[in-house]
């Protein structure tokens, strides 16, 4: 993929920032159909923006490699369910080795962009709900969306991700964590996240959402590039307390080491 200049990352990052404070804004009863406005928005005032633009052999690597951490829940009788499910590349990729996956996204501007196939259902949401019958889905999976969730919005989708998942069922949720963000657009421009990242989560946050909507076990995985290793939650809020209080220099610095961000990133498998 061609590199982007720093006014076309500036044009992004105004046009993130101004959708997503009319998001933030939107009223509860509102905010379902606003999701979906303003990703398409963005799609079409954004030709360049990478989800529409990924290097087809990096984004198989991506996915090769986030398929390895949930491949130890599947099965060839499992029925799968991506959410966020952007183009379908993870779906269809992991279609071969379970019975069914559901693929499920806001937006029809990017999901038009792939072929279906013939265990690969595609559907779209409001953000919130999850449009499968209660109890139907063995393993859910989000790769980068929870941190795309009005704040407000977080725990109501984690419940009906949970009544979306039949007992013993698991959820394994990828997500950037706060304390080496901003992880979106507005890393290059600013110190909090202000685009589309509506809300970065720690360990605390995510341990605390999850058990309020109901999941019973919660396993945390280290690592990255395909590897991952299981890890003590208090292990990671206890490196996420000193990093957060070493000097913001010596933190912009170290976040973009690999070590670092092999310890950091938010890889939960969340059981009911």
């Amino acid at each position: 993929m061609k590199t982007r200049t720093h006014e076309e990352l500036e044009e992004q990052f105004l046009l993130e920032r101004s959708l997503a404070q009319r998001l933030l804004s939107a009223p509860r009863a509102e905010r379902a159909r606003v999701y979906g406005d303003v990703y398409d928005e963005l799609f079409r005032q954004v030709p360049n923006h990478p989800q529409l633009n990924r290097d087809p052999r990096q984004r198989a690597r991506e996915v090769g490699q986030k398929l390895r951490l949930v491949a130890p829940f599947l099965s060839p009788d499992t029925k799968l369910m991506e959410i966020g499910a952007g183009d379908c590349a993870f779906s269809i990729k992991a279609a071969s080795l379970v019975r069914q996956v559901v693929a499920v996204d806001v937006s029809s501007v990017i999901t038009t962009r792939v072929d279906s196939r013939h265990n690969v259902n595609v559907v779209l949401s409001d953000g919130i709900s999850i449009p499968v019958e209660e109890g139907s889905i063995d393993v859910a999976y989000s790769d980068q969306l929870m941190e795309h969730l009005h704040p407000d919005d977080a725990l109501a989708q984690l419940s009906n991700i949970r009544r979306a998942l039949r007992p013993g069922g698991t959820y394994v949720c990828i997500t950037p964590n706060r304390c080496t963000g901003p992880h979106d657009v507005s890393r290059w421009f600013a110190d909090e996240a202000s685009g589309f990242h509506l809300h970065e989560y720690g360990i605390s946050e995510i341990n605390a959402l999850f058990s309020a909507a109901g999941f019973r076990r919660l396993r945390y995985y280290s690592g990255g590039g395909g590897f991952y290793l299981p890890i003590s939650r208090r292990l990671l809020e206890a490196a996420e307390s000193t990093f957060l209080r070493l000097p913001r220099r010596m933190r912009l610095t170290m976040r973009n080491w690999r070590l670092t961000m092999a310890l950091f990133g938010v890889n939960v498998a969340a059981s009911t």
